[in-house]
């Protein structure tokens, strides 16, 4: 579904064919038409009866589609095949994420997110990024993810890991209470969006940092998605509000790029960014959350689609740069979905079966412990393979 589509949807509905990945547009007897939409909006957005993208088939152990059901471009659902690891998590059909073998990406075997880098032999480690990545109450300190995590590679890369306070929040500041501890630095704030990191960046790097192999963390568009989603709501034209999506797709880009910058890092950087998640299981049933008051969220969209499709084109948008830069991206979205406030209905489109528990807390919006643990799972699978 493009951005075109996704203003379409509003007007009463999208009618356009899905783009194939080789930039083609299907009709409805299998044959092919050239694409009329610009490369931007080629994002093999789909328009399935959940609203919501679909993925890929795999039965390799590299996460890559298997050509012969790729080419038939049918399931027994009749959505086009998936990344079957991720497929087969949800009980409903596809996976409500992005189809990543429209992307040139490299999926890691725990299906976790994408496997283009090599992460070795790491001085020193940068979390920036929003609330999730500093952590918020009522987890206890020890339990955000980024503390989780800095132990593991404190371990994993023989660095001296971080004191009780960097793990720590600064309830007035919004940020950990010291920024630099060991061989960590955190400069996340409660709050950022993406036009926020390069001011983190710049902030979290002294002149001599740069000379030091560097592995650079973040959590960072939730506030942006959000933000969108309320303008939607508050009937904000929807040109405005996907001119916004674009502009927060662009600082994101621009932050992966300033951190990739020929011979900043003469010893090397890498960089694992978590995409977007949402509490409602694809529903976008926001006031599913006891909550949404509190967090913002006073109604929900009249046309769930668009903040369906929204979501979506903003992952696919960060596996492309991911794809286009060689930097990892953790599948927080996929990995959170049946995980929400709709975790027990059996008609959603994250459906995991019964029993799947809730990982975000009362504020809607951040996770709860199990949450940050299963967070912190992710970001060590995607780092250490």
């Amino acid at each position: 579904m493009t951005l075109g589509c996704l203003a379409g949807l509003t007007l009463g509905g999208c009618t356009g064919d899905p783009v194939a990945s080789d930039g083609t547009e299907g009709d409805s007897d299998g044959e092919t038409t050239e694409a009329t939409s610009t490369p931007a909006d080629e994002t093999g957005m789909s328009s399935t009866g959940t609203g919501v993208g679909t993925s890929s088939a795999d039965g390799s152990s590299s996460g890559m589609a298997d050509e012969t059901s790729a080419e038939s471009g049918s399931s027994d659902s009749g959505d086009p095949p998936g990344v079957e690891c991720l497929d087969d998590q949800f009980v409903n059909g596809p996976s409500p994420g992005p189809n990543y073998n429209d992307f040139d990406v490299e999926l890691g075997s725990h299906c976790q997110g994408t496997n283009h880098q090599d992460i070795t032999d790491i001085e020193r480690v940068v979390f920036v990024g929003d609330s999730v990545t500093v952590g918020t109450p009522p987890t206890g300190a020890n339990d955000f993810y980024r503390s989780l995590v800095a132990e593991e590679l404190a371990t994993m890369f023989g660095l001296q890991a971080p004191e009780f306070l960097w793990k720590q929040y600064d309830p007035i500041g919004g940020t950990s209470v010291v920024q630099e501890s060991g061989d960590f630095a955190s400069c996340a704030v409660w709050g950022a969006r993406n036009d926020d990191l390069l001011t983190q960046l710049e902030d979290c790097f002294a002149t001599e940092d740069y000379q030091m192999r560097t592995l650079v963390i973040t959590t960072m568009g939730g506030n942006d998605a959000a933000a969108l989603a309320k303008d939607y709501i508050d009937g904000v034209p929807l040109a405005d509000v996907l001119a916004d999506l674009e502009v927060m797709v662009g600082h994101h880009e621009m932050a992966i790029q300033w951190l990739l910058d020929p011979g900043k890092f003469p010893n090397g950087v890498f960089v694992v960014n978590a995409n977007v998640y949402e509490f409602t299981d694809a529903t976008m049933d926001l006031l599913s959350c006891p909550a949404a008051g509190t967090a913002g969220f006073n109604g929900n969209p009249e046309n769930p689609d668009v903040l369906r499709g929204a979501l979506l084109h903003i992952n696919e948008e960060y596996a492309r740069i991911a794809g286009e830069n060689g930097t990892d991206v953790v599948f927080m979205a996929e990995g959170f979905c049946g995980h929400g406030f709709h975790a027990d209905d059996a008609s959603s489109p994250c459906y995991r079966g019964p029993g799947n528990g809730n990982w975000f807390d009362f504020t809607c919006i951040h996770p709860t412990p199990g949450g940050h643990e299963a967070l912190a799972d992710m970001f060590i699978n995607v780092i250490s393979e």
